[in-house]
């Protein structure tokens, strides 16, 4: 009993110092944290005590986003994105009124700030994965920099947000905001499917900006079940999804370019042709001048009656059958 109520009291006493050390260490932290806070908000001061709340664009509001966390040493001052800006504070005589900051986030607002120079700006400090292919790609060689879709000082960004995200995007890519708005369409207007679960707006190694290196690795990303393998594989399946589905939308279900028994001929001009001796298709297509009744195989949903297994089967009898 006597070493029990001994081991109780080293125990005791060796956490009271464990939690001792603790609070000394989140009081040198707390120290630290408001020695870099008021560090970054002395060289904020040179340029807050005039760009105040009386601007007409939300300046101050960024303090409301990551941007403006003065206790995490990464944050960057306003010196860090727009320079040291010496002549825009102090005065330049060869400058009718007050000189611009050495970098002006503005599309063509001043000579001095280019699209590279913008962009350059944001990449020293994001840097990373999604990030490395920004050189060389679509967006940058179009002379797209990082604030024509991100608004840094307000505290929503609305292309970091899903409901708003495609608004942003829709602004360059009008055609494809057409395309949303037809009878079939990923659910788009709802915010549950955006730009960004397909596309990489910062650079991809694949096409279009794909986040993966072909269609059909970023169509697999949500439609895993369309992967297989499958016994009998439909090669326009492995090969590219858009052989047959248009993905921002149409006026066909379910995504499709055409309608079938339409869209199967377009690979599919031979088989399956009808009996009549003028050869019309299965679909009743004229071919030899002559349009006649279609053959019974096109009622209803034409090939897909039999073959509704168009993404692969692994039926015994083949040919994408429902068996």
């Amino acid at each position: 009993m006597k070493y029990l109520h001994r081991f109780v009291l080293v125990l005791m006493a060796t956490l009271c110092l464990g939690l001792s050390a603790q609070s000394f260490a989140a009081d040198d932290s707390d120290q630290d944290k408001a020695t870099i806070a008021k560090e970054a908000l002395n060289k904020d001061k040179v340029c807050t005590r005039c760009h105040d709340e009386s601007e007409n664009a939300p300046v101050l509001s960024l303090y409301q986003t990551k941007h403006g966390v003065r206790g995490d040493s990464r944050t960057p001052t306003c010196q860090s994105c727009h320079g040291p800006s010496e002549k825009h504070i102090k005065g330049d005589p060869n400058t009718k009124g007050t000189a611009a900051p050495d970098v002006v986030f503005k599309k063509g607002a001043f000579p001095i700030s280019d699209d590279h120079e913008r962009a350059d700006q944001c990449i020293t400090c994001h840097k990373g994965a999604a990030r490395n292919n920004w050189d060389g790609g679509v967006h940058q060689t179009n002379n797209v920099a990082c604030n024509d879709c991100h608004t840094v000082h307000r505290p929503q960004d609305k292309v970091l947000n899903k409901l708003t995200q495609t608004q942003v995007c829709f602004t360059c890519h009008k055609e494809q905001r057409a395309d949303s708005h037809k009878i079939s369409t990923h659910p788009i207007d709802v915010g549950k499917v955006v730009c960004s679960d397909c596309h990489n707006a910062h650079g991809s190694t694949g096409p279009k900006l794909l986040k993966k290196n072909t269609l059909n690795e970023t169509c697999y990303m949500c439609h895993a079940e369309k992967r297989g393998p499958k016994r009998f594989e439909h090669q326009p399946v492995t090969e590219d999804c858009s052989y047959c589905h248009t993905p921002h939308g149409s006026n066909i279900t379910p995504l499709l370019k055409d309608r079938p028994p339409f869209l199967c001929q377009d690979c599919h001009d031979g088989p399956h042709q009808s009996k009549n001796p003028l050869g019309s298709s299965v679909a009743g297509k004229q071919n030899s001048g002559n349009i006649t009744a279609p053959n019974a195989n096109a009622t209803g949903r034409a090939c897909m009656n039999c073959h509704s297994q168009v993404h692969g089967s692994n039926s015994p009898a083949g040919g994408y059958l429902q068996r």
